[in-house]
């Protein structure tokens, strides 16, 4: 799967944020509904889920996984952590453009090269470190560039606000990753792909529930209607743009989640943080966004910070080939001794 979803996932991360930029410049204002449609559609996941072969069989002849009761833990933990990143993305995509968010979120590889170091056992080599560095020099700039571009009526304390939430984001985003990788490989123990459809499903339910719950509590349900009548594109458009950006969302992450479980999810973060040379531009087309040359130089730097991890991870396949063709050449060599 790793080699068919990276440009998927990447093509669709960019289209969910674009989306999100749509919703809000037509006159969407309400941050539960943006927070919901992040996994509302995850009732979808159920087709390929009762599609896939039955493993039960083999599962219940393998190693035994972990109790029922914490996997529910598990799944209403992960599940309330996925409201609140998805909650501060929402706010962070309301007072910023969609260039300066995607460039804020790239530090998300940095975030996890950190929680993956702790959690995972990752190795810290020095290009990580320098993918770091670069990467948080890069959110850095954009924070004290006083040319900002924002939204129309957005204050400069507002772009702040946006500034610190999509920052907070994807510091929880990275850590929801690493726990979900140490979830996989501690305690779930399934080698099966309905393991992964599984925790998307589940923890998007419990994600739903706490946005539903927010959407009421906060009020913003009583604006909805209100919100649709008044969409700029339409009552039709508005519809259909919470509708695409809930199914998009669920697509890409499978994409991520399915990464974390195949790979690791330093690596499922990489290829999320692709989408960082392509929505900039992408919004430049699309909305208009200003590319000033702090933007310009924050993403230069940011893409220097990727291609260091990129390089690391070059590194580390080249040795672990090396390893398997002298453990193959190991066991020939005994083969035409035992002969």
């Amino acid at each position: 799967m790793s080699d068919n979803q990276e440009p998927i996932l990447v093509k669709e991360e960019s289209v969910v944020v674009l989306l999100g930029r749509f919703y809000y410049d037509q006159g969407g204002n309400s941050k539960w509904m943006a927070t919901l449609v992040q996994t509302a559609a995850f009732p979808i996941l159920y087709i390929p889920l009762l599609l896939l072969p039955s493993s039960s069989s083999s599962e219940s002849s393998s190693e035994p996984s972990c109790s029922l009761k914490y996997v529910v833990l598990i799944y209403v933990l992960l599940g309330v952590i996925i409201a609140g990143d998805n909650m501060l993305y929402s706010v962070g995509l309301l007072y910023l453009s969609a260039s300066t968010y995607s460039l804020i979120c790239s530090t998300q590889l940095a975030f996890n090269a950190v929680f993956s170091y702790f959690i995972n056992a990752q190795k810290f080599t020095a290009l990580i470190l320098n993918s770091v560095v670069l990467l948080s020099f890069s959110a850095a700039l954009i924070a004290l560039n006083d040319d900002a571009d924002t939204p129309s009526g957005v204050s400069r304390s507002k772009y702040i606000v946006g500034f610190v939430c999509t920052l907070a984001a994807s510091a929880l985003y990275s850590l929801l990753l690493s726990l979900m990788q140490f979830s996989f490989e501690k305690i779930l123990k399934r080698e099966t792909f309905s393991v992964v459809l599984e925790m998307q499903i589940y923890t998007s339910l419990v994600a739903t529930c706490v946005s539903v719950i927010g959407l009421f509590a906060s009020g913003e349900w009583k604006t909805l209607h209100g919100e649709m009548v008044g969409y700029h594109k339409g009552q039709a458009s508005y519809v259909l743009t919470l509708v695409g950006t809930a199914v998009t969302w669920q697509v890409c992450s499978v994409g991520v989640v399915g990464l974390i479980f195949l790979v690791t999810s330093l690596f499922s973060n990489v290829i999320s943080t692709l989408s960082l040379a392509v929505t900039p531009l992408a919004a430049l087309v699309v909305f208009r966004d200003k590319m000033s040359g702090v933007k310009i130089m924050a993403m230069l730097i940011a893409l220097w910070g990727f291609a260091s991890y990129v390089y690391q991870n070059y590194i580390d396949d080249l040795k672990v080939r090396k390893a398997r063709k002298q453990a193959q050449a190991g066991r020939v060599i005994q083969a035409e001794v035992l002969v």
